[in-house]
């Protein structure tokens, strides 16, 4: 190894004996630091060597040097571990949703700090940042879309805050950082009580009303299998309580037609798959009857595709006239093999449902919070209901019962104390000493 020092032994040249780059180091802030000058000729690499020294100690002087982990290197390491130890339990989507968090709006803000370096204090500048900043293009973000003067939902930051939580949480469990700070929203002891967007009886009733109208009389004929299935769709998701990720995983052979030994009446057994895994749920009455039009609805498969008549339309071919064929849904198949959020969303539009009285807008997600709003009113216990939803007796209480009026007793609130009919008179008393 052939070695070098310069200013007074402060920095060391070195590099192999067979020749190559020259490579230096130096202690600075209390830390050994390398790095290679990228030259093979002695007298540049002890210019390179000087000017890397002298910029060194004037980047700690500034207070620009970093003696620890950043951010930065940290982020790349909790990105590297969750989505290898989160495989299977988590869904592809929300991981991304991690990164893309990262990638725009945490790491240009707090990539270069060190780890000690952010507190709650910082972090409650970055709020002030996200919302200050607002109507100012991101060139992180590969978004197209046109900016909108209104500040990120409460939603999003708190989303921000778990990454940013996690990621300090990962520099933790290696040893970069004593602790995790107090990052919590300030100012703010509980959030408004919302609830989410759905239907009232008259507005779910006028909604499948629209559906069975247009299942009869669709504008094209070729739409009658669509209309007929969002129809049926309607019912069962308002009658069961599925989550729409969960209606979309849902094959024929997880549904049973059975008859209730309680009730005695004829309802559906589900076995569920999605967001909290498998579980079951047991259906309303008015379930089964949309099923079993679901079980018996075969679905035209056109001989010749749609794009492929334009073809010959194009190029002047005559299309010949076959019927299309019929295709009966099996046990494996999907109860909904179809997409049609379109059709859904513009029977809402024409129907004026698309909003609700907060202007938050109803998409199939708001049949599940029907549901569970109906069989609250209606007086189910809390608890049944909770765990046929697969979700927590805290959430529903939380989303759902602060807002329903029959979960006030008038009768409990109403009382009224009774008026005496006038002055009362003093009741006569015995004193010890007349016994």
């Amino acid at each position: 190894m052939q070695r070098h020092e310069i200013l007074g032994g402060k920095v060391q040249l070195y590099r192999r004996v067979d020749g190559g780059n020259w490579h230096c180091s130096a202690s600075v802030g209390g830390k050994q630091r390398r790095t290679t000058t990228k030259q093979d000729s002695l007298a540049l690499a002890k210019q390179v060597a000087e000017d890397w020294y002298l910029g060194l100690r004037g980047k700690l002087h500034a207070g620009l040097l970093k003696s620890e982990k950043t951010f930065r290197h940290a982020a790349d390491q909790f990105l590297r571990e969750y989505e290898i130890i989160t495989e299977g339990e988590r869904s592809k989507r929300w991981t991304e949703g991690h990164a893309i968090r990262l990638r725009v709006h945490l790491l240009p803000f707090f990539g270069d700090l060190g780890l000690s370096e952010i507190s709650a204090g910082k972090v409650q500048d970055y709020r002030v940042h996200r919302i200050s900043t607002r109507m100012e293009p991101n060139p992180h973000s590969r978004s197209n879309r046109p900016l909108k003067d209104k500040p990120p939902a409460r939603s999003t930051l708190h989303n921000e805050t778990v990454t940013l939580r996690m990621v300090l949480r990962t520099a933790v469990n290696h040893g970069w950082l004593s602790h995790v700070p107090d990052i919590s929203t300030p100012y703010r002891a509980s959030a408004k009580v919302e609830h989410r967007a759905w239907f009232s009886p008259a507005e779910y009733k006028q909604l499948y009303k629209a559906t069975g109208a247009y299942a009869k009389a669709p504008f094209r004929d070729r739409f009658r299998w669509s209309a007929e299935q969002v129809h049926d769709y309607v019912l069962f998701m308002a009658n069961t309580g599925l989550r729409p990720d969960e209606a979309a995983n849902l094959e024929h052979r997880d549904v049973e037609i059975v008859v209730d030994e309680e009730t005695g009446q004829r309802i559906l057994e589900i076995e569920v798959r999605g967001k909290r895994g498998v579980g079951f749920c047991k259906s309303m009455p008015n379930a089964v009857r949309p099923y079993e039009r679901l079980l018996g609805r075969a679905k035209p498969v056109e001989v010749i595709s749609r794009q492929r008549k334009l073809r010959m339309r194009r190029a002047g071919e005559e299309i010949p006239t076959e019927a299309p064929t019929k295709a009966y849904p099996q046990q494996t198949d999907k109860v909904f093999p179809g997409n049609h959020i379109k059709l859904f969303n513009s029977l809402l539009e024409r129907e004026k449902l698309k909003l609700d009285r907060d202007g938050k807008a109803r998409t199939a997600y708001s049949l599940r919070h029907t549901y569970i709003c109906l069989r609250l009113m209606e007086g189910a216990d809390v608890y049944a209901v909770a765990r046929n939803c697969r979700t927590s007796v805290e959430m529903i209480q939380k989303y759902y019962a602060a807002h329903i009026k029959n979960m006030i007793s008038a009768a409990a609130v109403n009382v009224r104390r009774a008026k005496p009919g006038g002055r009362r008179k003093a009741l006569p008393v015995a004193f010890e000493d007349d016994l």
